[in-house]
């Protein structure tokens, strides 16, 4: 199977199922701006920028290791919390099938 089911909540709070193909290489952000969720990516995906930072509610387990540079640009927001991680340097994968997201409070 090359879907999953995640589940996405907005910063008002409203959660929606989505079902996101893991077979054409994407980022968790990159599916987000495709459902229209209001994700900055200022910097395209280099995490660089942490405006596309999302709070995992369900399924850390499931998603790769942080990278260095991730932890870096995490430890620079004010409101970071231990489940935060950025969207951009999350590919999408049939592990993470149920992951349920929140957008991190804007900055």
């Amino acid at each position: 199977m090359s879907d999953i089911n995640i589940v996405i909540e907005d910063r008002e709070g409203n959660a929606l199922d989505h079902v996101a193909p893991t077979d054409m290489g994407l980022s968790l952000m990159e599916f987000l701006k495709a459902s229209e969720y209001d994700v900055l990516a200022t910097c395209g995906g280099m995490a660089l920028c942490a405006t596309c930072c999302v709070d995992v509610l369900e399924g850390e387990e499931k998603l790769n290791e942080m990278s260095d540079d991730e932890y870096a640009m995490l430890d620079t927001l004010p409101d970071l919390l231990p489940n935060s991680r950025l969207a951009c340097q999350i590919q999408l994968s049939p592990a993470m099938e149920g992951l349920k997201v929140r957008l991190h409070a804007e900055q």
